[in-house]
């Protein structure tokens, strides 16, 4: 499909660069079959049903911005995108083109090399640390990574709580799952209280999220691959479930990338799926998600999810009645 088609304007004051408090106060648009309607994230339990089952990203983000020094004294910065073992990470760097293979770099207290490079643009760095020493380490040496919509790019102290779920469990995010930000413990009960159970998977989201989509046609952008696993537990739930709502895109994408060869299964491993209207979602019912911005691969994904036309609507509606976007905005309830 032509990437034009989900394009739209979005001032660029809507983009939210806080989040509001507490976190279940943020507006929630209810996207119907029968029109549009302004609500809460308060109001979700009487949205939803006994019998429902939530389906959250238990990711960890981790401080995946490193800025250092490159041979020369020159500055370098360094996003991780993945584990690849061994104290190997694919990621981004700046500058990129004047880094050669083997060239040491500091980061505090992490040295690395440039084990690679590759044509999309990406590096490989090998660090002397590895594992759990690697990531203790990135809690001191690392900054939150911050889409470069909020403030730049720059993280403070707040951001370090801000930008993590209730949820978070297992390192290795680059990015939040956004929808999960919007819980707090009061709304897990009132939740509990209707009957609407909840399960976990593991989305370890990469900085494809970040990408731009710079290709006029949607068969010609890539997506990076990203790490998931679902639970033998999250496999039964949802199997004994009445529906099954996903609390963000990447819940959604995981599940759906498993559900490709039949019902949900426990799993691990790594996808890259793509998901543009046509698509045949077969796991989830509904979707709570954000704001996302224009020609995304968010957007593509949430037009599939619920009309390309029906989705336009409830977009320039969000931006008539001046809802907040992205990552620390508002957000919206979708049926399939």
């Amino acid at each position: 499909m032509r990437v034009d088609l989900f394009d739209f304007d979005l001032p660029s004051d809507l983009i939210a660069q806080r989040p509001v408090s507490p976190r279940d106060s943020a507006r929630l648009l209810d996207v119907e079959p029968d029109g549009l309607h302004d609500r809460g994230v308060r109001d979700l339990p009487s949205l939803l049903r006994a019998g429902d089952l939530l389906v959250f990203n238990d990711t960890r983000v981790i401080p995946a911005r490193l800025l250092g020094t490159r041979p020369g004294g020159g500055k370098v910065e360094a996003l991780l995108i993945r584990d690849l073992g061994d104290g190997r990470w694919l990621c981004f760097a700046r500058p990129t083109k004047r880094l050669r293979i083997g060239d040491a770099l500091a980061f505090a207290d992490l040295p690395a090399h440039v084990a690679a490079k590759h044509e999309d643009g990406s590096i490989e760095l090998s660090f002397t640390r590895q594992g759990t020493d690697l990531l203790a380490t990135l809690e001191t040496a690392g900054a939150v990574p911050l889409p470069p919509y909020i403030r730049g790019g720059v993280a403070d102290a707040q951001d370090r709580a801000d930008y993590q779920t209730l949820f978070a469990r297992h390192d290795g995010s680059v990015a939040a799952p956004t929808a999960g930000l919007h819980f707090t413990p009061a709304l897990m009960q009132s939740l509990a209280d209707e009957g609407i159970q909840t399960a976990g998977v593991t989305l370890h989201v990469g900085a494809g999220t970040f990408q731009p989509v710079r290709v006029d046609d949607t068969e010609g952008h890539v997506m990076h691959a990203e790490w998931g696993e679902v639970p033998q537990a999250t496999a039964d739930a949802i199997a004994a479930a009445e529906r099954v709502v996903c609390i963000g895109t990447t819940s959604l994408r995981l599940l759906e990338s498993v559900a490709r060869d039949g019902p949900v299964r426990a799993w691990t491993g790594q996808t890259d799926i793509f998901i543009t209207p046509g698509f045949e979602f077969r796991a989830a019912d509904l979707l709570l998600t954000n704001f996302h911005l224009p020609r995304s691969t968010l957007f593509m994904l949430v037009s599939a999810f619920a009309g390309l036309e029906r989705m336009q609507a409830a977009y320039r509606h969000a931006v008539e009645r001046r809802y907040r976007f992205y990552s620390y905005g508002d957000c919206c309830l979708l049926r399939r």
